[in-house]
């Protein structure tokens, strides 16, 4: 967190709080100009392959920021850390490569929290660099240092996979890059290092770093738990399958296509499985998990291969889904193997076993799919005309219409970011991602994330010179975590075009609590006039009715630059179907 109100240091006086510093030729260091721990941090991201970082200054992070200045990555300062980690994950999910996060210390640390706990529950690979106090201030001695925490990293350990602290300079490059192997290796996830202040600043007699490897580890099946599954799918009359979001980390969706059609099983995705397999294939039960009459098609089958889920809340409708039939559970984490369900558990990274089963299928299986008489297809076909039967039996035609205007409005490359919001709730069960990526905020729940994480989504899309225009989708009172990075899309120009839909408070608790209570309390918000806030901010914005979304957005896409369309208007969810009549 930037330190408000203090005062930096002149240039080329010591930074406040540092002690002086050590002259380059008694340290050992060959003339020339003095490099820091910073710089080795800079070089080694660099050689590893990152190009952009996100972040915010702070006093004890100087090291760092000085050290970008003699380097190429490409800083994007966001306004709020919590916002700088989304904003890393959203552009680690549209590129697929390491999203790369700077903070500095205590607040500025604490402040990025809940976005990396959306990228732990989510699996996205980051690197994160945090600032520490001096060395001699470490121990949780209370030497009163500003920022200081009794231990920093402890702070992190729910959130990352791993936290390490670098006492001496010349551990820098090893520890990124043992920290990069880590985030891309399966279960994949945020790391965190942390480096004190004088650490990142005195000068060093380390030389440069010119390369820098980092491979994931393999995370292959054991062989005889493949041949075991292999041996149930083969008897299997009735195979269905579950995509989880583990299906796309691990790159699995042309395995995942070429499996189903070996096994001839229903496919269905998860809210963060969305898009892992194709939306109209015959096979495809799309993304209805939160409909009955899906649960009922998963509990006939006899055995349900579940790959990268822990057939958690949503994904078991509310924990109300009770199979008949066996299951085979895939996940690269071992702790969600067997949590919530039974079954054959096999800890392996998705894509590589996907891969194993799709291999032993090569010459197709003895037993054809038969769901009592009824092909898959069919079964597949009767269950999407009774979900849309369903939905078409509630009074749901503006929101079915405001949906359709979106998606008929987004190109079909397009990447969509969506915010804890009734949009993305229909979003998870109604969005086709045709070619573009579906990217919410369901592993951890957190508000705030959609416009964020958007930002970095579009970055991310234009360093790697591809079409970067991305959509965010939030409510209003999730847009207010994060409308102070109007700035920072206006600051760097960043195409993203925000569709805010304001319905006057947090909608869906409102539904809840109404539901639940006959009446609602504490949902209702005071709100900015939306379209004025981003003017103010020197972003084009406009007002339209809920029918008109889909121009709306069309016009926006051919834009420059960030702009935003307010749609005030209140949405209904379609009737849960876990409650029993």
């Amino acid at each position: 967190m930037a330190d408000a109100g203090s005062t930096l240091p002149a240039a080329g006086s010591t930074p406040a709080g540092v002690p002086a510093a050590v002259a380059a030729d008694a340290a050992g260091v060959p003339p020339g100009p003095v490099r820091n721990g910073g710089d080795l941090v800079v070089e080694t991201l660099e050689a590893l392959g990152a190009k952009t970082v996100f972040g915010i200054p702070g006093q004890h992070a100087l090291g760092l920021f000085d050290a970008m200045g003699r380097g190429n990555l490409h800083f994007v300062s966001s306004r709020v850390e919590n916002n700088s980690a989304f904003a890393a994950d959203g552009y680690s999910r549209a590129t697929g490569e390491v999203g790369v996060l700077f903070l500095s210390t205590g607040p500025g640390a604490l402040t990025s929290l809940a976005g990396l706990q959306e990228a732990y529950a989510t699996g996205v690979p980051m690197v994160v660099v945090a600032s520490q106090i001096p060395l001699e201030g470490l121990g949780a001695r209370r030497k009163g240092m500003l920022h200081q925490l009794d231990d920093q990293k402890a702070s992190a350990a729910n959130v990352t996979k791993s936290q390490r602290l670098i006492q001496h300079a010349s551990g820098i490059p090893s520890a990124i890059q043992d920290a990069w192997t880590e985030a891309i290796s399966s279960p994949q996830g945020p790391v965190w290092l942390e480096i004190p202040q004088n650490v990142l600043l005195d000068p060093i007699m380390v030389p440069p770093v010119e390369d820098a490897l980092a491979l994931a580890a393999d995370n292959p099946p054991r062989v005889e738990l493949v041949r075991e599954a292999v041996k149930w799918l083969e008897a299997a009359e009735r195979p269905a399958i579950i995509a989880g979001g583990g299906t796309r980390r691990g790159r699995a969706e042309a395995t995942l296509l070429s499996l189903a059609e070996k096994l001839q099983a229903p496919v269905i995705c998860t809210p963060g499985g969305n898009g892992a397999f194709p939306w109209n294939h015959d096979l495809s039960l799309q993304s209805w998990i939160e409909d009955r009459h899906m649960t009922d098609v998963l509990e006939d089958a006899d055995v349900l291969v579940v790959i990268g889920s822990s057939l958690g809340e949503v994904t078991s409708n509310y924990f109300t889904f009770a199979p008949r039939g066996r299951i085979i559970q895939i996940d690269a984490e071992p702790r969600v193997l067997e949590s919530n369900r039974p079954g054959l558990g096999i800890r392996a990274d998705a894509g590589q076993a996907l891969s194993a089963l799709d291999a032993a299928f090569d010459a197709g299986r003895s037993v054809p799919a038969n769901w009592h008489g009824a092909t898959p297809a069919s079964v597949v076909k009767d269950a999407l005309a009774n979900v849309r039967a369903r939905l078409e039996s509630q009074d749901l035609a503006k929101e079915l219409g405001f949906m359709a205007g979106i998606r008929e409005a987004v190109p079909a490359d397009m990447q969509t970011f969506w915010d804890m919001t009734i949009s993305a709730y229909w979003g998870w069960s109604c969005w086709d991602a045709r070619e573009g990526q579906f990217h919410s905020a369901q592993g951890a729940g957190g508000l705030g994330y959609g416009f964020p994480a958007a930002i970095g989504g579009a970055v991310g899309l234009q360093t790697l010179g591809r079409p970067a225009r991305v959509l965010a989708v939030s409510g209003d009172g999730s847009s207010m975590y994060s409308i102070s990075e109007l700035a920072t899309a206006k600051q760097h120009n960043v195409p993203v075009t925000w569709l805010i839909v304001d319905d006057g408070g947090y909608g869906i608790l409102r539904e809840y609590m109404v539901g639940a209570f006959g009446q609602a309390t504490a949902t209702e918000l005071a709100r900015p006039d939306f379209v004025k806030l981003a003017e103010a901010f020197g972003v084009p914005a406009r007002r339209v009715a809920p029918g008109d979304v889909g121009d709306a957005l069309k016009a926006s896409f051919a834009g420059d630059g960030p702009n935003v369309v307010v749609v005030e208007t209140l949405l209904k969810m379609f009737a849960p179907t876990h409650l029993g009549d």
